[in-house]
């Protein structure tokens, strides 16, 4: 590998290795080196179910847990999920949700996990009595023409509906709220049930419709409400595979938004989210600015220490670290509701944007090093860089026999030698130009034309 600025033997080895042997770029003391080489690279360890669903509360609690125990292989850990689910479900009134959980479980979990006909019953027989009395009421503020009490009414409805897991009345009700607004706070709370409610549904145009609503009363808006609108903004861009869109959402979101927004999303998930849609999306310099520089984002790189590292390492050239790092997340990305149908996109943005980077500083590459730092085999290598030669993402061609890729980088005499003849010849044209004008007026060319005319 040839640097184009003669840099020496010893540093174009560590720029080889790239991370293998955990070399920083420029480090600061052997002591600083001695830490890089000694952090450990997390372990692909089982997902803890019960501090996952502790996170979350409400319905996608719920929902989550089912997803994980629908996609999980490990037939302990979809037991345990399942559990949990019945568990959950037996404190709230979505009788159908629960019957589809015992359903799963199919008897595996003991008699203490079976149909409860008798709590269905009373549960079903006391959303009737229920629904009968919210009727009553909402017909007796229409005809009183009270408009925060059918405001309130249907905001009622909307709540009853949403906790019986009827999401489409439940989104009906909310939406009618909106007439009978009188202020903005009013707007704003309508807005975030119709949001809740759209991505318990996914349809998120609704989500996007809806945010960009309370987005136009922001006289109204909190900070948490306004990181809220940015989460479910983040998440609709997201499942739109609008990846950078979606990073530029997650990563406005301030630090007011804690844990008040369980029921959607919790504060790990933005910077999973984030930093996965950012490191495939972002070039160095907006990474550098908008996510590392980021004080806000950084609280939340906190919360999941391994995609802190990831983007470190990735910024930082440590290929080789990075990767591990996004093999060993991948099996509980999978798990994930939101992210899972783009883990594959994303890991292949994020994995063609580091072999573009690493072949950027050099006029050539040997692939046998380059496979070593990527730990792929030099077969694949070459096909991938074949494919990102192919769609013009670098600017080079590949020795096969040899197994180095050269750079083809532009000629620099020949693209100057052609900037100064177009150059002059524009000057040529102007001049002609000049001169036909200038000829024009001095023979009264154009006051004979007109004359005649």
């Amino acid at each position: 590998m040839d640097g184009e600025d003669g840099a020496p033997k010893s540093l174009m080895e560590e720029m080889y290795a790239n991370g293998i042997e955990g070399v920083d770029d420029a480090p600061s003391s052997s002591t600083s080196t001695t830490i890089r080489k000694n952090r450990p690279i997390i372990s692909g360890e089982q997902l803890d179910i019960e501090a996952y669903a502790a996170l979350y509360s409400g319905r996608t609690k719920i929902m989550r847990l089912i997803f994980l125990a629908d996609h999980c292989d490990n037939s302990g850990m979809q037991l345990e999920a399942l559990r949990m689910a019945y568990d959950e479900l037996k404190k709230g009134e979505n009788t159908q949700l629960f019957r589809e959980v015992v359903q799963k479980i199919d008897g595996r979990l003991g008699p203490n996990y079976s149909t409860d006909a008798t709590w269905c019953a009373m549960v079903d027989r006391k959303a009737n009595q229920r629904k009968d009395k919210l009727e009553s009421e909402l017909n007796a503020y229409r005809t009183n023409l009270i408009k925060e009490s059918i405001r309130m009414g249907y905001n009622d409805f909307g709540d009853f509906y949403y906790a019986h897991g009827a999401l489409g009345d439940a989104f009906k009700s909310y939406v009618r709220t909106r007439d009978y607004c009188t202020t903005s706070k009013h707007i704003i709370q309508m807005c975030l049930s119709a949001i809740l409610v759209s991505i318990e549904m996914g349809q998120f145009a609704h989500v996007t419709s809806y945010v960009s609503k309370a987005e136009q009363t922001p006289e109204a808006l909190d900070p948490p409400s306004i990181a809220k609108l940015r989460c479910a903004a983040g998440l609709a861009h997201l499942e739109a595979k609008k990846y950078k869109l979606a990073a530029r959402k997650f990563l406005e979101v301030g630090p007011e938004l804690g844990n008040s927004y369980s029921e959607v999303i919790a504060p790990q998930d933005v910077a999973t989210y984030g930093g996965l849609c950012a490191l495939a999306s972002f070039d160095r310099t907006e990474l550098k600015n908008k996510v590392i520089d980021n004080i806000n984002f950084r609280n939340f790189l906190e919360l999941v220490p391994e995609v802190r590292e990831l983007i470190n390492d990735f910024y930082s050239s440590h290929y080789a670290s990075c990767l591990e790092y996004l093999g060993n997340l991948k099996s509980n990305l999978m798990l994930d509701i939101h992210i899972h149908d783009h883990v594959e996109t994303l890991y292949d943005q994020i994995r063609s944007k580091a072999l573009i980077q690493y072949t950027h500083p050099f006029v050539s590459v040997d692939m046998r090093m380059m496979a070593d730092a990527f730990k792929t085999s030099v077969a694949g290598l070459e096909k991938e860089l074949e494919s990102l030669i192919t769609d013009n993402q670098i600017q080079a061609r590949i020795d096969s026999h040899n197994k180095i890729l050269y750079a083809r980088h532009a000629d620099q005499r020949n693209a100057t030698f052609q900037r100064v003849l177009q150059t002059g010849n524009e000057f040529d044209w102007d001049v002609r130009a000049m001169l036909l004008r200038a000829n024009l007026l001095k023979h009264e060319y154009n006051l004979r034309a007109s004359r005649k005319i």
